[in-house]
């Protein structure tokens, strides 16, 4: 992959500078972030490695963020359970390397700066909503992510993508990456659109917030009216509200 043009300063910036990176079953996204969670350079991209052990990863993330500016901390985002910075699940990676890994720990020490993980859901999440009401962030990609917020407040994790939806498939199943191939557009998008109802049932939230790369895919006009398509790029931008205190201290109390 050719490293792409970075546009922006460090000075034309203001501090402190969160790199922010989206750690997905299917791609490794990142870029930089001022105070104010606005990117001061393009995002970067590159494939996720299969099999991708914790040393694998983190050597893919070196070449990722190589062409980026330099920041002063880390905000990561992991696609499964993580807790007080280790991840309890990898259900996207392959190996028992990921049990328990403090993947937080391994990126301070290999970037050498202060690092935050959560959930990527929750960080996409924390780049969408408005702090009202009960709001729900269902990412679409590999597989499905799932946040709730209670009035801005991250609630428990809730894995939804391993629990059954229709008959003895999972949301993984029902409609991750694999589905929307296997199935085409129309029957997937039927497929989204039965998850909402599903999941509406479930919790009667407020706003539901559709994330991730596949949402893209979505056709919007058939979703309710509280029912929203959100910016892939939020499980960027989102990673600066990990340094915000406030809102990482009622983080910490959930993970």
């Amino acid at each position: 992959m050719n490293a792409p043009k970075i546009d922006g300063s460090r000075a034309e910036a203001s501090g402190p500078l969160t790199l922010a990176i989206d750690i997905g079953g299917t791609g490794l996204k990142a870029s930089v972030l001022d105070s104010a969670g606005r990117m001061i350079a393009p995002r970067v991209r590159i494939d996720t490695p299969h099999p991708c052990q914790p040393e694998t990863l983190l050597a893919a993330l070196e070449r990722l963020v190589a062409p980026l500016p330099p920041s002063d901390r880390i905000s990561a985002g992991f696609p499964g359970v993580v807790r007080d910075g280790h991840i309890l699940t990898a259900p996207h990676f392959d190996g028992p390397g990921w049990s328990n890994y403090a993947l937080a720990q391994a990126l301070s020490e290999r970037f050498g700066k202060p690092a935050r993980v959560l959930n990527d859901a929750e960080v996409q999440g924390l780049g969408i909503i408005t702090g009202k009401g009960l709001e729900v962030v269902l990412t679409l990609g590999t597989g499905i992510g799932s946040a709730i917020f209670s009035n801005g407040r991250l609630t428990p994790h809730l894995e939804l993508a391993h629990h059954p939806i229709h008959k003895d498939e999972t949301y993984n199943e029902y409609v991750g990456e694999a589905a929307r191939k296997a199935h085409g557009r129309e029957k997937w998008n039927s497929r989204v659109r039965h998850m909402v109802d599903v999941v509406s049932s479930l919790i009667h939230f407020d706003v539901l917030y559709l994330g991730g790369g596949n949402s893209v895919h979505v056709e919007a006009r058939d979703l309710p009216p509280n029912v929203h398509i959100a910016s892939n790029d939020a499980g960027i931008t989102g990673g600066v509200r990990l340094w915000q205190e406030p809102v990482w201290d009622s983080v910490s109390q959930q993970t």
